[in-house]
């Protein structure tokens, strides 16, 4: 399997340099060049468990041996507190997909655990070091720190923006002490530190000179290890509901998740609806329902790993959306660039069958439905799964069975939970440790150039080439 850039002037090449390259030299996302058919294993596939089923879905797009793959897929999930790693629980006519039982409690860590072992069993095999740069809206950060937190070849460079994460999202971030692991609070917005790191990325001497890699879902690994996730949910409901077709309502932000489903349809899946939810920073949604996308500035919100205006991913979509024309996605892209809007009067219309719908949440939206869900089931939902169960039941159509994504664990957004409860029945250990912790981070401006200085003084001694 080879990989393309969107943007079509780099030069294809294999997963592992896709892996370690993060974002194309020519600022394009990485896609791989054919999407395997998975129609005609349906019945197989829904036997297996979850690990089983990841070393099928992931082994049709790698360059990895069978055995290496298999020991880092069942090394990656062995780290999850559930046995089935993505639990499935049925609430009346909705069906939660839980993702968040990995070790930063948040569905990151599906993708994170298993980048971070790939990181390394590519470097033991290539030598060298790893600078993982990444830009996070909340949970990121976390799951990336999780995923290479004491790695000997490996430092992980997180930015954040100062004082707009929870204050659980940032013990779990600046509380990890260890050498390799540097935290940035940038004032500003995610999308600033986005913009930073994509920067950094595309300045091709000081990417190699500090050897930079990618956590965020500009990385195809990352995308990959959620399409899983996708076809376990999807295979095992329609045979238990004995449905020949399934619909998914997913919160979204950066569009990589969301994204991994719309991979998961390429592939054959029968996603009658793929609903994507967005919080008050609504582009996305905008984009789907009145053909606007165009850049807004980013509204706080209760759900912070949604506060997004410039989704990353999105430019996969757009690239099939032209037809697979770099050069058409290119000029989007550029124009975008100038004027921070893309019209649908400037694409194709949408192809048949496209599973995309879209809505929006607002804070008393979010509110109500996470005291609906507890009133009615006793389920404690925090507020991001809050914002794809309301948009879901929206959007929703009775003769397709609707999975909502469950992206986090509700103890992480307890202020979101005590506003719609007037309490936090939701505890968990892991963010109990964390209290009274010694942290550790510094705080720059949004500027590009600070953030350069910092890695140049922190990391020129060991990751150099």
């Amino acid at each position: 399997m080879q990989y393309i850039s969107t943007r079509g002037q780099a030069e294809p090449i294999g997963f592992s340099d896709t892996v370690m390259t993060g974002l194309a030299d020519d600022g394009g996302l990485f896609l791989p060049s054919e999407i395997p058919d998975l129609k005609p294993r349906f019945e197989e596939l829904a036997a297996l468990s979850y690990p089983d089923l990841a070393f099928e879905i992931i082994r049709l797009y790698v360059d990895l041996a069978d055995d290496v793959l298999r020991e880092l897929v069942n090394r990656s999930y062995a780290a999850f507190d559930a046995p089935d790693v993505v639990p499935i629980r049925r609430l009346n006519g909705i069906t939660m997909l839980e993702l968040f039982h990995g070790p930063t409690l948040a569905f990151k860590d599906i993708a994170l655990q298993f980048l971070g072992n790939l990181f390394e069993v590519l470097l033991q095999a290539r030598g060298g070091r790893l600078n993982i740069l990444t830009a996070t809206s909340g949970d990121t950060g976390s799951a990336a720190i999780a995923g290479t937190r004491g790695r000997e070849f490996m430092n992980a460079i997180v930015l954040y923006p100062h004082g707009r994460v929870t204050p659980v999202q940032e013990l779990q971030m600046t509380t990890v002490l260890d050498e390799n692991v540097h935290n940035l609070a940038i004032e500003g917005d995610f999308d600033d530190c986005q913009t930073i790191v994509k920067a950094l990325f595309r300045d091709p001497d000081f990417k190699q000179s500090y050897s930079l890699g990618a956590m965020n879902s500009i990385n195809w690994a990352r995308v990959l290890a959620q399409i899983v996730y996708y076809v376990y949910a999807a295979l095992k409901v329609m045979r238990d509901r004995k449905v020949d077709e399934i619909s998914f309502s997913v919160p979204s932000g950066n569009f990589g998740n969301v994204f991994a489903g719309y991979v998961a349809w390429r592939m054959g899946l029968p996603i009658r609806q793929l609903i994507l939810a967005t919080n008050e920073n609504d582009i996305l949604s905008r984009f789907f329902n009145l053909g606007d996308y165009s850049r807004g500035e980013v509204v706080p919100s209760m759900s912070p790993s949604m506060d997004i205006q410039v989704a990353s991913n999105f430019e996969r979509y757009l690239y099939y959306r032209v037809g697979e024309d770099p050069a058409r996605l290119r000029g989007l892209m550029e124009a975008f660039g100038r004027s921070g809007l893309i019209s649908c009067d400037d694409l194709p219309p949408r192809p048949a069958g496209d599973p995309f719908c879209a809505g929006s949440a607002d804070r008393d939206s979010t509110i109500g439905t996470i005291k609906q869900f507890y009133e009615r089931f006793g389920y404690v939902l925090d507020p991001h799964s809050a914002v794809g169960v309301y948009v879901g039941m929206q959007k929703s159509v009775p003769q397709s069975p609707l999975i909502c994504l469950a992206t986090a664990h509700p103890a992480k957004f307890e202020d979101a939970v005590v506003a719609a409860l007037g309490k936090c029945p939701a505890r968990h250990d892991r963010i109990e440790a964390l209290q009274g912790k010694p942290t550790r981070r510094t705080v720059l401006p949004a500027d590009e150039n600070r953030v350069r200085a910092y890695i140049a003084e922190h990391l020129h001694s060991t990751s150099k080439r």
